[in-house]
């Protein structure tokens, strides 16, 4: 079951989320730029992702949306 759910479309690329991952699942592209000309957050190891919801809570876009599985 997918955990994260990131907006790509809707990111600007302020790094808040990376920042505040407590088992560092997140990081900025370096290869894709999104419709509003910035590189979008993307979950690198997803499997490590705890539920934290520290990254949703800390993005000021709501851009991600965090799911505890069954």
């Amino acid at each position: 079951m997918k955990k994260l759910t990131i907006r790509e479309d809707r990111c600007k690329g302020c790094g808040l989320c990376v920042d505040v991952c407590p088992k560092k699942v997140l990081e900025l592209s370096e290869k894709i730029i999104n419709k509003k000309g910035h590189h979008p957050v993307q979950a690198v190891n997803e499997e490590d992702c705890i539920s934290c919801a520290f990254c949703a809570t800390m993005c000021p876009d709501c851009v991600i949306t965090v799911e505890k599985e069954d």
